[in-house]
This record gives C-alpha cells, structure tokens and sequence, in this order.
C-alpha cells in the first residue's frame, strides 16, 4: 500500500509541475502566429493539445481531472498534406508548441469509460526537444578500456548507423551496408530493431538517444494511414520512420518523420509487436538510467494506456492469447504463424507486466491494473498449461480421445494425435521441453520458435521448471539450433509441399534460409539474457564466443543460412544494426549480471492466485489455481 501511495503520490505531483494554469491561459501553446489563427468548434468538449500526435485525449480518462479542470482550449486550423511529424519540443516541464498548418477531427466512443477515440492529424513545428541529463553509475557502464578489437569496430558500426532528427539523435538504421544500392526499407528505424541498439547505448551510459525515440515515436502513433479504406487501430505503433526533408515555401526545407504502420510493407501487415516492444524499452530505460520521470509524464502515460487499450480490447476470440494475422512481428513474411504466435503472447504478457510496474494509481486506472491483473492470470496459465511439451506430454497428446463435447475434456482443442511430426517425436530430449508456436482448434504448431521460448524466460512467462527444461533442450540440441552461429529463429524449416502450401513458394523463405530456419545474430542478447536469468552463463559464453569469431569476419550479416547456419544469407544485408547491437548487448550482460537482472522478470506468485473465469454461480466448474499450482509449479 505505501508503494502504491508513493507511485499516486510521485504521478500527481508531476502532473502538477506540468499542468499549472487558469481559464485565461494556456500553457503549453505559444501565442499563435497571426497566419494560424484557431478556429472555434463549439460542438467539441473542451479538450487540450498534450503533444503532437494523430491522438487527443482528455485528461479526465487519464485520472488528472482536478489538475485540468481549468484548461479550456482546443485548436482546429487548416488542414496539412503531410502524414509526417515535424519537429517538436517536449520538456519534462512543459511544452512549447508554434502551431503550424495541422488540422483536427474528433470522434469520441459512446460509453467507453477508459479511452475516447480522437485524433489529431498534420504537422508541428515547434522547438528543440530538451533531453535531461541523468547520472550515470560508474560502475554500471562497461569501460572502453575493458573492449575488445571487435567491439570497438561494433561500437563504430553502432554510432555511424545512428539517424538524427533536427539535430538530435532518434534512432539507428536497419542496415547501414556501404555496397547497398537498393536498401530498400532498411535505411528507415525499425521499432524491433531499435531495441537492442537501444540497451546497448544504456548499457554504455548513453541515455539519450534513447529518450529522444521513445518519444518520437510516441508523436507517431495511431496516425490515420489507410490500406484500401481501413485504418489501423487507435494506440498502434509504426513498424518504422524514415527522416525525410520536404520543401516549404521559397528555398526553406524542413526535416519530417514519417512512419510505415504496414501500409507500405511487404504483404500489408501491421505490426503487432512494435507497441510491446516500445513499452518494454520504456520500463529498461527507467530500470537502467534511474530516470523514471519520462515514465510519469502525461503524455507517456497516454500512449501506454492507449497500447494497452488496443490489445485489451474485447473480441470474438476465446483465448486470453492475442489473435494476429501472420506476419505481424519479427517474421514478417507468410510462415504460418497466423492465430496465437508464442512470439507475440510473451511480448504480451511481457508489456503488460512492464506497463503494470509503469502505469500511475489513480481512480481512472483501478479498471486498467484490474484488467491487466485478470489477462495475465489467464495468460499466464493458458500458455503454461497447453502450449508446454516434454516427451510425458507429446505421450499424452499421442493417446488423446477426440470429439469430447464437455467442460471435463481433456483434449480441449480437439487435437487429433495424427497431427504429432515424427521429427519431434525423436528429437525432443528426456529432460527438455519447450514451448509449442501456435495453439488454435485442432491444431498444434509444434515447431520450436526461439524468441518466443527465450522471452518466454525472460518475462517468467513459462514456469522455473520449464525455464530450465528449455535452455536444457538446447543445450541438447546445440548442434540443430546453433551449430555455426546462434540462433536459429525456428525449427525445423518447411520444406517440400509443405513449404508451398505454407509459404505460397516464398522465394526468400525457401528451406533452411530467412524466417524459414535461417540464424539470426541478434537473438544472441536474447539468449544471453535468459542464460543469466537461469544461472546458465556457460551457455551465453560460448553462444558469445562463437558469434565474436565470425560475424567481423563476415561484415556482420542480418541472417545465415543451411541447416548449421554455415553460410551467410542469400540476401542477407551486410552491417545489419541489431547484428552489431545484439553482439554489444550480449557482450555488456556478461560483464555486468548486476545490470541483466534490471531487463528480466522473476515469477509472480499473486498472479496464481487470481481467478477470472468467474462461472461459480453456473453449472460449470469454477477453476482452480491451487490445482493450477499443483500441476505446473513444480
């Protein structure tokens, strides 16, 4: 209770220094040029501009009522071709905007208490965004003194792919290959691929490129891009940005961030994934600079809630897992992956333990901690109890009956044994197990995908037991998932009929290549992290060794391919950015453990203890999470 105070407590108080104004004052907007002159809609509730965003909110729903009872303005002058975000100022103190062509349209949702559905669209044209300075800890920076000859060349790498943004630092390119003609999207800032680019810079002690992305990338999200007529959901983050100059009157030029939500991408698809990530970026920035006041800023707690809006929204779906198309994380070509990806269900469950830890206690929130509460109970054990197999539960799926019409069915999803490859049958070891790809009716994916079996660790997703069961099984398994260079993204690859009918012939996810059973470097900070987290730091040496031995060599490619990963990929771009970020993350985890336990979850027992079926007064049997602890937690 006093740490729940503490948080209310520290979340207003910061509302306080932000928001301080009266009837006749508005004070976060300058005085407007003469050219903009606010055009006055009186059919709007009053509502104010917090920052440059396709997204407006009230404060009311943001639990800051009293603060801004007094605000009363809101601006609607002309319209602007640009789906961009120009330059803008966002101090910890306050904001200073120079309103310039933008334009704004509201709709609000009928009888939805949380969140309301308003966007503001166009351009901002404001000062430069101030970044504080936070005090580093000597001891929890990796000194230069203590690199090595290739990672020196990586950091070089690292800061020559850094992007910058009216004169400040937002982000690193995909890819930053010299011999490159064609980069295609790979000279843009991904938000997944940012992430361990992002850690390394902490790790080092620069924070500030950091801050500048985490709010960028706030300014652009939910913007009103269309596929065909539809838009995507409101609190979606883009896949990436690109800076682009623009011409404007006369000879005058100006810098524009302009983001990619999957309407430019390969297959159309939007990222599920960079909303998660960008959530648990912003729980390790604070974790590791010490600096939690971006985490209690009005608008940073906007954007959370409106992610977290997005992926609580109820469906027709009766999993606690999310329903996504394929393609709509780091495999982001067809692979089969569509229904519920182990992928995206640990990034889930990841982000809303993150967001729980971040999210300010006020009376506007209790609904919000209530509903996280209640998806990561029922997340937490659906993922447990029916993704998990060891050899005891492939025999068990081997001898299911099926079509059993009942609340006491043991084969829940009607899994016809029939559908169990025979590879996995001989492959999975005697004191291993994973976590399965997919679970959906009458269909389990039994391939093994690494980064959701790693995150899996990370955030506690999956049990102690099956922690130490899955980083067991690949150490048995060295040969088939690391072999030349770590890490396998899945295994095995599709091949034959298979691959057709599953990849439609994908030419670049041919067998043993790309998303199709290729290695990818930057899984390597991933793996590390988890071998810290279970004490396996042998394992994260060697992965570590292996990678610092080639990819100098290769000019540190983004994939390699065959079965042992012994060639560089087909089309692999060369300096791939989170290829070097990965290895530097990797390299700075195992000097400094005290730091990796700042980037890991431990379990969560309460969670267990939390019902939410909710069936007791019906003639179905009500859960029970003492059987539920029984049957996993041991």
């Amino acid at each position: 209770m006093n740490t729940i105070t503490l948080i209310r407590n520290r979340a207003i108080n910061s509302a306080r220094r932000i928001l301080i104004g009266s009837k006749n004052s508005s004070i976060f907007v300058s005085p407007l040029p003469h050219h903009a002159l606010p055009v006055p809609n009186h059919s709007l509730q009053p509502r104010f501009n917090l920052y440059h965003s396709k997204n407006h909110h009230s404060f009311k729903q943001l639990g800051f009522q009293h603060e801004f009872g007094s605000i009363r303005k809101i601006f609607n002058p002309s319209s602007s071709n640009y789906s961009t975000s120009r330059c803008f100022s966002l101090n910890s103190a306050k904001v200073g905007f120079k309103v310039q062509n933008f334009s704004t349209s509201v709709e609000t949702r009928v009888n939805d208490n949380t969140f309301e559905k308003i966007y503001i669209q166009g351009g901002l044209n404001v000062k430069q965004l101030v970044v504080e300075s936070v005090d580093k800890d000597e001891e929890s920076v990796v000194r230069e003194e203590e690199e090595s000859v290739v990672e020196k060349q990586a950091w070089k790498l690292l800061k020559d792919a850094i992007v910058t943004y009216c004169g400040n630092p937002v982000g690193t390119v995909a890819a930053n290959d010299p011999g490159d003609k064609l980069p295609l999207n790979y000279d843009q800032v991904f938000i997944r691929d940012f992430i361990p680019s992002a850690l390394a810079f902490l790790l080092k002690g620069d924070s500030e490129i950091v801050k500048y992305f985490l709010l960028h990338t706030l300014q652009l999200q939910s913007w009103e891009k269309t596929v065909d007529c539809y838009s995507p959901g409101q609190g979606l983050m883009p896949a990436s940005f690109k800076v682009r100059t623009v011409a404007l009157e006369g000879d005058t030029r100006e810098e524009v961030l302009d983001p990619d939500f999957g309407e430019s991408a390969i297959g159309r698809v939007a990222p599920v994934d960079s909303g998660l990530w960008w959530i648990i970026l912003l729980r390790a920035y604070g974790k590791i600079t010490g600096d939690y006041s971006l985490q209690e800023r009005v608008d940073v707690q906007t954007g959370l809630k409106m992610i977290l809006k997005l992926c609580l929204t109820d469906g027709f779906d009766m999993f606690p897992s999310l329903l996504v198309t394929d393609g709509s994380c780091m495999i982001d070509r067809r692979m089969g992956i569509h229904g519920h990806p182990l992928e995206i269900q640990a990034l889930f469950y990841s982000a809303l333990r993150c967001s729980r830890e971040m999210l300010a206690v006020t009376d506007g929130t209790n609904d919000l901690v209530r509903a996280i509460n209640n998806r990561l109970s029922a997340l937490s054990f659906h993922i447990r109890q029916y993704y998990w197999v060891d050899m005891k539960k492939i025999n068990e799926i081997y001898r299911y009956k099926t079509e059993e019409y009942s609340m006491d069915a043991i084969n829940k999803f009607n899994i016809y044994p029939e559908q169990i490859p025979f590879w996995v049958m001989d492959w999975i070891p005697e004191k291993g197990g994973y976590l399965i790809g997919n679970l959906q009716p009458a269909h389990m994916d039994f391939r093994f995908f690494t980064l959701g079996n790693l995150w899996s660790i990370i955030s506690s997703l999956s049990t102690p037991r099956q922690n130490e069961a899955i980083l067991n099984l690949i150490e048995a398994k060295w040969d088939d998932l690391v072999g030349h260079m770590p890490l396998k993204i899945c295994y095995p690859a599709l091949d034959n009929e298979e691959w057709r009918i599953i990849t439609g012939s994908d030419p670049k996810n041919t067998p043993w290549s790309y998303h199709n059973g290729g290695s990818w470097p930057t899984l390597l900070w991933q793996f590390t992290l988890a071998c810290m987290k279970m004490g396996r730091i042998d394992l994260a040496q060697k992965a570590v060794d292996l990678a610092e031995k080639r990819l100098p060599v290769d000019s540190w490619p983004e994939y390699y391919d065959t079965r042992s990963g012994k060639f560089i990929g087909k089309q692999a771009r060369l300096y791939q950015t989170w290829t070097i970020a990965g290895f530097l993350t990797s390299k700075m985890l195992l000097k400094n453990p005290k730091m990796a336990s700042m980037l890991f979850s431990e379990e969560d027992y309460d969670l267990l203890e939390i019902c939410v079926c909710g069936l007791s007064k019906s003639g179905r049997k009500k859960c029970s999470r003492v059987a539920a602890k029984s049957q996993i937690l041991v």
